[in-house]
């Protein structure tokens, strides 16, 4: 009896955290900017876009931070695939349908990764931009506002900010992602 209540403390105390990366996560990809400046579409897309891209750049900071880190980090990931599947449910897609646009989601996120790592890796803005534009506006006629070298060089800023940020902080719940649209 004892020992379960101290785990479910500890199971506790992660879901805290994990909830509130995530909810750092969100906040920053809901940055009025990404949609009002730099034209990614405010739709149920263009909204698992900005969260894919900034799941990406948390991803990247994890990677091979040590194995704290990466649980914590695998953890996060699997609330944004449980936010995803919640998000497809309230959009009315039946219990049948669920699946199929999973891993539809599943794939388009982890096609993105590669990509958008190596361009971060590289430090390379055109890339990442030409990667941005081909994954968020691939028809430009649809989506001519996007900016797609705006979205691309903060993504490459907030990369650097999660970079500067130490293990501790990332495992006490804190992740500070740049101000979308403020002056570089």
């Amino acid at each position: 009896m004892i020992v379960s209540l101290f785990r479910r403390s500890t199971q506790n105390a992660n879901r805290i955290i994990v909830d509130r990366l995530f909810d750092q996560i969100v906040a920053a990809a809901r940055q009025p900017a990404i949609y009002a400046q730099w034209g990614v579409p405010d739709t149920p897309l263009g909204r698992y876009e900005s969260l894919g891209l900034h799941m990406i750049v948390f991803l990247r900071r994890t990677r091979g931070a040590g194995p704290g880190v990466e649980a914590l980090a695998q953890d996060v990931l699997d609330e944004f695939f449980k936010d995803v599947d919640h998000s497809i449910r309230e959009l009315g897609i039946g219990d049948a349908g669920v699946p199929k646009r999973m891993k539809k989601l599943a794939r388009m996120f982890y096609g993105r990764m590669g990509p958008y790592w190596e361009a971060i890796d590289a430090g390379d803005a055109d890339a990442l931009a030409a990667a941005l534009e081909r994954n968020i506006a691939p028809d430009a006629k649809e989506e001519p506002e996007f900016d797609a070298r705006s979205l691309a060089g903060y993504t490459l800023a907030a990369a650097e900010a999660l970079a500067a940020q130490d293990d501790a902080s990332l495992l006490s719940a804190r992740i500070a992602f740049p101000e979308a649209g403020a002056p570089a």
